[in-house]
């Protein structure tokens, strides 16, 4: 009994975060998890989300019935990527900021493994890779949206291949690894709120500067994850990959509920397939 006693007043990480933190059932990198894991223990993510998430949740339905009216559509892509940076700077914990930069490169590097390894010549890849809060200025949340749309675009119809490609025939002509020490980040005493705190903030703002055309589209866009997964399952000869995407069926629209679950796991897509493509790499190196 003197054990179990002293075991359940132990501080540190709980049984099940002991688990995840051993579990690599699934391909993520070792920062990427230590970022979510130290975030997941931030105070504020189980005191003050829920209430954020249920109070901004009804203020998104409003906002999106109004930019639904028949009225004059108006965006300000410039301070909305402001207001963001200022906000990050200042008030998002130092791992929510190192995660959301981590996701520029991540997808950035998945959407240009697809397109050189696609049929298709002649592709513009995604320069998209972030080194600090201020780059955010200028690769956008709307310009990762827009330049996903556009490399589907480019891609055209997908004609699954009849086999996949050799390992020695994968190109990786555009591949960034990530290199945590490669990001510059200065820790001030306010930044103290956790990745999913500030989504629940950051979401009324883009639904009401963008247009609602340009918002749909944005919260759509997460079930291209399925497609992504298939294309590049059917390049490397593993079908599994589809089953990393939540978000799924790209033809069915969607508004605005359950987006912080359905943002939150587009996040962990993009980490587990770069983490996946990575080992693949550096294994056809060695």
């Amino acid at each position: 009994m003197t054990t179990e006693r002293h075991n359940s007043n132990r501080k540190g990480p709980s049984a099940y975060l002991n688990a995840i933190a051993k579990d690599n059932s699934l391909p993520i990198e070792q920062a990427a998890l230590d970022l979510w894991l130290k975030d997941l223990q931030n105070p504020l993510r189980w005191g003050v989300r829920p209430l954020l998430q249920f109070i901004f949740a009804i203020l998104l339905h409003v906002t999106w019935l109004f930019k639904r009216l028949p009225l004059p559509q108006f965006s300000a892509h410039s301070s909305l990527q402001k207001l963001i940076c200022w906000f990050c700077t200042h008030f998002v914990s130092k791992e929510a900021n190192l995660l959301i930069l981590r996701h520029y490169a991540t997808e950035s590097n998945v959407l240009n493994f697809l397109a050189a390894n696609s049929p298709t010549d002649g592709f513009t890849p995604v320069q998209l890779y972030p080194k600090c809060v201020a780059d955010m200025q200028h690769a956008s949340f709307v310009e990762h949206d827009q330049q996903l749309f556009r490399l589907f675009a480019d891609l055209g119809s997908w004609h699954h291949p009849q086999k996949p490609l050799a390992a020695s025939e994968l190109n990786w002509q555009h591949w960034h690894s990530i290199d945590m020490a490669q990001f510059e980040f200065t820790e001030k005493r306010t930044q103290w709120l956790d990745f999913e705190s500030a989504h629940a903030l950051f979401m009324c703002l883009f639904c009401l500067l963008l247009t609602r055309e340009e918002y749909r589209d944005a919260i759509n866009g997460f079930n291209l994850d399925q497609s992504i997964a298939i294309r590049i399952g059917d390049l490397v000869g593993d079908n599994s990959l589809r089953e990393m995407a939540y978000n799924k069926y790209p033809h069915y629209l969607v508004g605005p509920w359950n987006l912080g679950q359905r943002f939150l796991m587009h996040g962990f897509f993009t980490e587990q397939l770069y983490a996946y493509l990575e080992q693949q790499r550096k294994q056809q190196q060695a």
